[in-house]
């Protein structure tokens, strides 16, 4: 037996369990996602196009990406 990296609790298996696996492998992927959409969207170029409300989010995303780093 051995304690699992991600929750830290015993593993009978010996290794980290599958459900902590896959849930750090998602919170990734959407960590990943958020920080890569205002790259996806181009907002340097085309940013007169968006909504007011749209700018707004967007702006908050890159704050929180840049204080997150």
């Amino acid at each position: 037996m051995k304690i699992c990296n991600i929750c830290h609790k015993l593993s009978a298996t010996g290794e980290d369990h599958i459900d902590c696996i896959q849930k750090r492998s998602i919170e990734l992927e959407a960590e990943d996602f958020k920080n890569n959409i205002p790259e996806k969207l181009n907002l340097s170029k085309n940013d007169k196009d968006l909504g007011v409300e749209m700018k707004a989010v967007l702006e908050h995303l890159a704050r929180e990406k840049e204080n997150s780093d």
